[in-house]
């Protein structure tokens, strides 16, 4: 066994060693400080993600995917973000894909031996058939959760992409991989209870990571998510929106685009802006790279 009281995320935090005699307001004031010190730290790995994010962008744009592999709140932290990308993003559900160990039923209760098992984690990698086009994101606030290096070992083998993030210093024996973000958060409030501030510095990158690569790939055009799903009332409303403002029309010419465009808002401005039909919109599209700014300003030789 371990002994992982070396590790920041183990530590006691001196300024909550009262924490059982403090008042609802003085645990929430303590609790605010240390969510600013999550910000720091993950602004102090700014180049670390920006590593990542090319990785991600490089095996995605050649078709591969982005797997994300963790336990407990990482495991769960990274399953959030893959079921994110398809609505905000129109990803392919299997293109971004979050594991946790423990399986589906984890989501929603601790399982909490299972983070100890190394080889379920490599034989989840075996059974995505995980290649070089991909890029597998381990992550482990704690550091040495051996499901996440049984995963990323297994990537590794297989020779695809790897990311670690974690929330601790290298470790004596920690395995070497293509990017690690370290997010030096500290000791927490509650001590060892890395689902507070350790996680909040984990969500947040986890979205620089996707919505940054998201947005090398073009989907998004000036700060609109131009690829999103229209499935449900507030995403129709929001497509239709976007389409008035870049075509400058009116909210129900962009909504009845948007439906001739089955839903697709690229395709809706690509109508109305350039073409007529939804086959010749999505033709510039592709030719533009999926891009809409590319297909706005792309013409036939």
């Amino acid at each position: 066994m371990i002994d992982r009281s070396q590790f920041l995320t183990e530590q006691r935090l001196p300024e909550s060693m009262n924490l059982d005699t403090m008042s609802v307001e003085e645990i929430l004031a303590v609790m605010n400080a240390q969510d600013r010190v999550a910000v720091d730290a993950v602004t102090a790995v700014c180049a670390e993600v920006g590593q990542a994010v090319e990785l991600v962008v490089n095996k995605l744009s050649a078709g591969g995917r982005l797997i994300y592999v963790g336990a407990g709140t990482s495991g769960r932290l990274g399953v959030l973000d893959a079921s994110e990308c398809p609505p905000t993003f129109r990803t392919d559900p299997q293109q971004i894909i979050g594991i946790i160990a423990g399986g589906e039923q984890a989501m929603f209760r601790a399982q909490e031996g299972a983070e100890d098992n190394a080889d379920d984690g490599a034989r989840q990698m075996a059974n995505l058939s995980v290649s070089e086009q991909d890029a597998v994101c381990g992550i482990a606030a704690g550091g040495t959760t051996p499901f996440v290096h049984g995963a990323l070992g297994e990537a590794k083998t297989r020779r695809a992409g790897t990311v670690f993030i974690t929330c601790v210093r290298a470790f004596d024996a920690e395995p070497a991989y293509d990017v690690v973000v370290r997010a030096l958060t500290g000791p927490e409030i509650l001590t060892g209870s890395t689902r507070l501030k350790a996680g909040t510095a984990t969500k947040l990158i986890l979205n620089q990571i996707t919505t940054a690569s998201m947005v090398r790939l073009g989907k998004c055009y000036e700060n609109l998510m131009v690829d999103l799903r229209a499935t449900n009332e507030k995403l129709r409303d929001r497509a239709a929106r976007m389409v008035a403002v870049i075509c400058d029309i009116s909210r129900q010419e962009a909504a009845d685009l948007v439906q001739r465009a089955n839903g697709e808002v690229k395709v809706a401005i690509v109508m109305k802006l350039r073409c007529d039909g939804p086959t010749e919109a999505r033709a510039r599209l592709q030719a533009a790279g999926n891009s809409l700014r590319n297909a706005l300003g792309w013409s036939p030789i």
